[in-house]
């Protein structure tokens, strides 16, 4: 059976399967990147840019498609796939009217005579996308790199097949050129045979640590350039002088966004003791007041998991986390479904020795610390292996970005919880990977910075 299904968590029922690609797909696409790759070496960027803004047109066309697959797949609400389509549509529209300016050649002040870095493509890139945002994850690296006149080849995760199905067909359906953007489901030992063939530049993947281990163990291997979105263990820091309106706003959705599967979500409260006990009514009423049930409802605010597998592995988190000494302050009613539903759970006095203390849950599990004062904040949200982002809720703004300062980790909101736009740069430090997504600088993650010296101009002085 293939490892590639669509089963839908709010029935666990299968409803499409796919094969593995075969070798001669796989070689028929690399051979056809990177010819495509050849031909967009003598292209203009202003060129594929009108071409960027035609998907972003036929995306939004097919947007309640889209959104639909993407919900029957791995259970977001249809509220939040559709929020994630048009965030895709401000992605390609960004670059298509920014891109062209932001890859004009830089000129250098220097002793020697005019010098200017040219910023052209490097070649074929692969991209390994997870499950928890289908398209958003796809575009944020296809846009960018297609502006360059870097080619893709995606390997999206097993459970979300068809929807990578379907990315690529809207994209050769809005006119782009064959090999732009080519999906293949793969296994782990053939993206292995792909990286290490010298006609891909570079590898781009967001998933867990031990994926983002192995692939960039295999690029460094044979020297291929690589980014690494690995997920994170944000800290969600309450101080004292926190607004009630604006902190209970931030907590709304800080848990509960995409029923907590995104790697950026707020899953570490730290609190001053002095507003710890606020922290838990407010997380407490927000959970009380879900309603679970089928995410094609609008009325529905708690979706199943995206997989009974999750499911599994997130409860047995939490178990081993209460064995370890933690406490249950909350936990939602018991759900009687078939779906992969879990019951949002908030969990105290959770001690550095207990086994989630420095892991990274997937899920609605809410985790709060009560700390002394900021010192011990900060502390505490520096004490994890991962850095990726963060929150900090403050009335002082001044007195916010001097404690975010101190943050080690790669982005912070201030009085509110995780954002993302195409104009600001995403990704983080530590084991939460390297390089950066969006903004100018996901545009240039895969460019070769070419120096071009004019001594010429020397020797005519």
């Amino acid at each position: 059976m293939s490892k590639y299904q669509s089963v839908n968590p709010y029935t666990n029922e299968v409803f499409a399967t796919y094969e593995n690609a075969t070798a001669d797909q796989i070689s028929d696409s690399i051979n056809l990147a990177h010819a495509l790759y050849k031909k967009w070496r003598h292209e203009e960027p202003s060129v594929r840019a009108r071409q960027l803004a035609k998907i972003a047109d036929l995306l939004g066309e097919k947007k309640a498609e889209m959104a639909k697959l993407m919900t029957l797949e791995m259970g977001k609400k249809i509220s939040e796939s559709e929020e994630e389509v048009d965030i895709c549509i401000g992605i390609l529209n960004y670059y298509a009217d920014k891109g062209p300016d932001l890859l004009k050649p830089e000129e250098y002040l220097n002793p020697f005579g005019r010098a200017y870095c040219l910023k052209q493509a490097t070649g074929v890139i692969v991209a390994c996308e997870p499950w928890n945002f289908p398209l958003y994850q796809v575009i944020r690296v296809f846009a960018p790199n297609y502006l360059v006149g870097n080619p893709i080849i995606l390997k999206h995760a097993h459970n979300v097949p068809s929807s990578a199905n379907l990315i690529a067909k809207l994209v050769k359906r809005s006119g782009a050129p064959e090999g732009c953007l080519l999906n293949l489901f793969l296994s782990y030992e053939q993206l292995d045979q792909i990286i290490a063939d010298p006609r891909i530049a570079g590898v781009a993947l967001t998933g867990s640590e031990r994926g983002g281990i192995s692939v960039a163990e295999n690029a460094g291997k044979h020297l291929k350039k690589s980014t690494m979105e690995l997920g994170g263990n944000d800290a969600f820091i309450v101080l004292d002088d926190a607004d009630p309106a604006v902190l209970k706003k931030a907590l709304s959705d800080a848990r509960t966004y995409n029923n907590g599967q995104v790697c950026t979500s707020s899953k570490r409260m730290i609190v001053v003791e002095s507003r710890y006990q606020e922290v838990l009514d407010d997380m407490k009423e927000i959970y009380e007041g879900l309603k679970w049930g089928d995410p094609l409802d609008r009325t529905t605010t708690l979706p199943p998991l995206n997989s009974e597998g999750t499911k599994q592995k997130l409860s047995k988190a939490v178990r081993d986390a209460v064995a370890g000494g933690a406490k249950v302050y909350y936990q939602y009613p018991e759900i009687d479904s078939q779906g992969a539903f879990f019951s949002p759970v908030i969990l105290t006095d959770i001690a550095k020795d207990n086994p989630i203390f420095d892991q990274e849950l997937f899920g609605p599990v809410c985790e709060v610390f009560k700390v002394k004062d900021e010192d011990e904040a900060v502390a505490l949200a520096n004490d994890s292996s991962y850095g990726l982002g963060s929150s900090v809720i403050s009335s002082d703004v001044a007195h916010a970005e001097a404690v975010a300062a101190r943050i080690e980790t790669g982005m912070t909101v201030i009085n509110g919880r995780w954002i993302t736009d195409a104009a600001l740069p995403f990704g983080g430090v530590k084991k939460s990977g390297y390089g950066r997504e969006l903004s100018p600088l996901g545009l240039y993650a895969f460019v070769n910075e070419h120096l071009v010296v004019d001594f010429s101009q020397q020797n005519q002085q």
